[in-house]
């Protein structure tokens, strides 16, 4: 059994920002960088998984340069047996060609399952994951919130989040590629040890196959105007009801 855990390094925006000269992205002074949040469990899962069972492989691959390491170590002292990075130079961050850089080293692993997160907190585009399940041939499943699966079988059942807190049942065959969404378990803590000895692990690296032209260019970053604030309103239910009344139809004249 094997499960391949894609995973991502993103920025996290502090209270201050200030974009690079170009205005395309935010000057990395004035961020943080961290784990995927929505790859910390999908990492997890994978993890509990393999278990439940004894016995399998839990190989995490993500895409960045040698700083991004952080992230993969994170996930090799979660208990990860392996990990790849894929060289990110070069590479756009654009979520197509970040799929087209997973898909071969993947395809090369051969895994019963593959996790993504839902999306990343920095893009915000939960496009990954159903890309790299298209460029790969594989069904997928979207937004997993339970899974059940045992090794060797050749299908899953896994709970589906749709709008409006309605969940939907699906069979998977396997292999899938599923995207999990937070809370589907609790991430574990790594203990020093275990991140002492994840700083030691070897993170093979390799370099990305031909990815294309990007899916879409960043033209301009900003910090939208700020409107006029908010108008609090007093009173009664009625007075509250008729001065909204009024604000709307000044809106709409």
């Amino acid at each position: 059994m094997k499960i391949v855990v894609c995973v991502k390094q993103v920025a996290v925006l502090g209270d201050e920002v200030e974009f690079t000269d170009d205005e395309r992205d935010v000057d990395s002074d004035f961020l943080d960088f961290a784990l995927n949040e929505w790859d910390s469990f999908a990492t997890e899962e994978a993890l509990q998984i393999r278990e439940r069972h004894g016995e399998g492989e839990v190989v995490v691959v993500s895409v960045g340069d040698e700083d991004s390491e952080d992230a993969i170590r994170r996930c090799l002292a979660m208990g990860a047996d392996r990990a790849v990075r894929i060289e990110g130079e070069g590479v756009s961050r654009d979520p197509i060609s970040l799929a087209r850089a997973l898909a071969p080293v993947v395809r090369r692993e051969e895994p019963d399952l593959v996790f993504c997160g839902v999306q990343s907190s920095d893009a915000v585009q939960a496009a990954t994951g159903v890309a790299l399940a298209e460029l790969l041939g594989l069904p997928r499943v979207a937004v997993v919130t339970k899974l059940d699966w045992d090794a060797g079988a050749k299908t899953a059942r896994v709970d589906r989040e749709l709008e409006g807190g309605l969940v939907d049942l699906v069979e998977v065959d396997i292999p899938a590629v599923l995207t999990i969404q937070t809370g589907i378990n609790e991430p574990r803590y790594a203990t020093l040890r275990a991140i002492k000895q994840a700083e030691q692990q070897e993170v093979a690296v390799v370099e990305p196959e031909d990815v294309g032209e990007p899916g879409y260019a960043v033209r301009r970053m900003f910090v939208p105007p700020k409107g006029e604030g908010a108008e609090m309103l007093d009173g009664s239910p009625e007075a509250i009801a008729q001065r909204i009344k009024e604000l709307v139809e000044e809106r709409m004249a």
